[in-house]
């Protein structure tokens, strides 16, 4: 089976205003990356449109309806960071069933894996709240469609976007059927994330914060990866994994303070997909976020894809032991072993 991916120039219709980073521009980056792509073969999904009652699996009625009111409007702000449209609207319904149906061909084994290239992203999201670029929370909405289409009872997703997930966290945050893991500099935007956030009522233990200090690169990425996160999505077992995959936290992306280099993006790709190959099949999805250097977005596209199209390649966890997640190990040692 191939790798799939979505990719659509009418993802490019989301307009945000000069000089904003979250820019139709990002997309010819990855587009750029797919035309000269040398590597194996990969299967292309369409996108299309998610309907109304797909958005409200993870939002309100009054969210949906403030995003679809923009389509009257030729510019206008959500926020002071976030700016639409009148295309914005139909470009983030073609995000979310951009998706949808790349986790639907997964599921059903159609493809082996794959990667959304989609715009706008969508982790800051909440039910009710546009925010952060994010118009509709992608990932989120995959997670309760998978579950609802699928039957999935234990769904993982992954962030190592720079910023915390804010949206992803708080839709999911008293959920146990879906765990949320997220990889973000701390203190940073939105300012959420704190390693002591851990869920709330019968989703207590299955959020887990992995707050970095800004200039953390490859290695410390790695060792998370290896440390905290392969045991608690071994201890977990999910049956489906989605990664949010922001590139801002390579070392040249304006917006963030991380060192991480296209080995990083491989390193964890490859981690992940081994986790997922050992508890779900294979089932692994992976959605774009964040990322606003350029050149960055093209050779960490690359780095992804390299790694996604090889498969899961029998990366055994490494053996040492450090001791730079002994705080993380205490707040998680009464739900995981870690």
């Amino acid at each position: 089976m191939r790798t799939a991916i979505v990719v659509d120039p009418r993802f490019r219709d989301h307009h945000t205003g000069e000089g904003h980073p979250e820019r139709p521009e990002r997309l010819l980056s990855v587009e750029r990356a797919l035309h000269d792509w040398q590597g194996a073969p990969l299967e292309q999904v369409p996108a299309r449109l998610a309907g109304e009652d797909e958005i409200r699996l993870a939002h309100t009625d009054d969210l949906y309806e403030r995003i679809a009111r923009t389509q009257h409007m030729t510019h206008a702000r959500i926020d002071a960071d976030t700016a639409v449209c009148d295309r914005s609207f139909e470009t983030a319904l073609l995000a979310a069933g951009g998706l949808l149906e790349l986790g639907d061909a997964v599921a059903t084994r159609a493809v082996r894996n794959g990667f959304a290239f989609v715009r706008p992203p969508g982790h800051h999201a909440t039910a009710g709240q546009a925010m952060g670029f994010c118009l509709f929370n992608n990932v989120a909405i995959a997670a309760r469609h998978l579950q609802r289409k699928h039957g999935y009872e234990r769904i993982a997703i992954l962030d190592w976007d720079l910023h915390h997930g804010n949206g992803t966290e708080a839709i999911f945050y008293d959920d146990p059927s879906v765990l949320y893991v997220s990889l973000h500099q701390y203190p940073f935007y939105p300012g959420t994330g704190a390693v002591t956030d851990t869920g709330r009522g019968d989703g207590l233990g299955f959020n887990v914060n992995v707050p970095f200090s800004a200039g953390v690169g490859d290695e410390g990425y790695a060792l998370a990866l290896e440390e905290i996160v392969a045991p608690v999505l071994r201890q977990f077992a999910p049956q489906f994994v989605l990664v949010s995959a922001g590139f801002d936290c390579h070392w040249r992306d304006p917006l963030g303070g991380m060192q991480v280099t296209e080995k990083g993006f491989l390193a964890m790709t490859r981690i992940l997909l081994q986790v997922a190959e050992d508890v779900a099949d294979g089932r692994l999805v992976a959605v774009l976020e964040g990322g606003y250097d350029l050149d960055a977005m093209r050779t960490s596209t690359e780095a992804v894809l390299d790694e996604l199209t090889h498969g899961a390649r029998g990366h055994a966890p490494g053996v040492h032991h450090t001791h730079a997640f002994d705080r993380l190990r205490q707040v998680l040692s009464p739900h995981w072993r870690v």
